[in-house]
């Protein structure tokens, strides 16, 4: 069975949602820092283990330089994210928390289409503008 990208997107926001749900019961018992450290390890020995599994280990020199700084780039923005994300959590509710970080959604469009030239269609505007609408409607 083949799957395409778009059950790999569905698979995130569901995971992404239980994140939510789980972190939040998590920072109610644990500083919110530490949970994040803490989750990191997780996601760290997940990650080996998938890779262990599939066989898809590969030797750090034998991987492209740019590949390895926007890959180190990229997990540091996953890091300060994670950090905000759980913050918000500890502090406010999962269902406020969530829609508002989703705002991401509309700065990977924004982005996406400046830095990498992806089209900005009209569905894409259209589907960005009403994300964007909800979350600021979840701000106040």
């Amino acid at each position: 069975m083949n799957l395409d990208w778009r059950a790999f997107a569905v698979g995130s926001a569901l995971f992404a949602a239980l994140t939510a749900i789980f972190g939040k019961v998590a920072v109610t018992e644990i500083n919110s820092d530490l949970a994040t450290f803490l989750r990191t390890i997780v996601v760290l020995a997940v990650s080996a283990l998938i890779i262990w599994a599939r066989h898809e280990w590969q030797r750090p020199d034998g991987l492209s330089s740019k590949g390895l700084l926007f890959l180190a780039l990229s997990g540091m923005a996953t890091g300060l994210s994670w950090l905000c994300y759980y913050r918000a959590l500890q502090l406010g509710p999962a269902s406020r928390v969530a829609p508002i970080d989703k705002l991401s959604v509309v700065f990977v469009v924004l982005f996406a289409a400046a830095f990498l030239g992806e089209p900005l269609t009209w569905k894409i505007g259209l589907g960005t503008s009403l994300i964007a609408a909800g979350a600021i409607i979840m701000l106040v």
